[in-house]
């Protein structure tokens, strides 16, 4: 079933799962502190992280932490890539609610989308825990009507907010800062 932009926001702000576009793939997105409904509607193993996503780098900043020399490259990482298809995994804050990550490495990856209604949706609700649409193992759906059918529960963007534009269909690439550099963990959309 398709939704209306206020009827997503206020969705998501009360803790239901809802999905909407990016630059990348679209979105399965919720609450932080709600990351539980998204592992049960995907049917994802807990072994497997969310992505932090926010509609601007300083929404994010206070869920990771490190020395300023470090906050200083990963600024300059962001300067260059974002917003864009580019996740950044770096150590978790204790702002991170345990869901984000149930194996409890001590990291997150956080990412602002390159596409307009994902930041202003971001912008209104705040950053979201998120993953591609998809049951977990099965390639991300791209279209709505996919999402809606796979997902019936779901809260599903209206298409026609966003006038049908998708994403790339590419993920976005992950990079985990290592303490004195950066690991490709998975490359994507962007070339690193």
């Amino acid at each position: 079933m398709f939704f209306a932009y206020n009827d997503i926001v206020n969705a998501a702000k009360a803790g239901s799962v809802v999905s909407f576009p990016t630059d990348t793939v679209p979105a399965l997105a919720v609450d932080p502190q709600k990351t539980e409904a998204i592992y049960h509607l995907k049917q994802r193993s807990l072994d497997k992280p969310l992505i932090l996503m926010g509609a601007s780098p300083d929404d994010l900043w206070d869920y990771v932490e490190g020395t300023p020399d470090e906050q200083a490259i990963w600024q300059e990482m962001v300067n260059q890539h974002w917003p864009g298809a580019l996740t950044l995994v770096l150590p978790a804050s204790a702002k991170v609610p345990a869901g984000m990550n149930p194996r409890g490495s001590g990291t997150l990856g956080i990412r602002v989308p390159d596409c307009a209604i994902a930041q202003r949706l971001l912008s209104v609700t705040g950053p979201l825990a998120t993953t591609s649409a998809n049951r977990s193992g099965e390639p991300p759906l791209r279209e709505a009507a996919a999402i809606a059918a796979a997902f019936p529960s779901l809260c599903v963007l209206d298409p026609e907010v966003y006038q049908n534009r998708i994403g790339s269909g590419l993920p976005s690439t992950v990079v985990q800062w290592t303490g004195g550099d950066w690991r490709i963990l998975r490359q994507g959309a962007v070339e690193l």
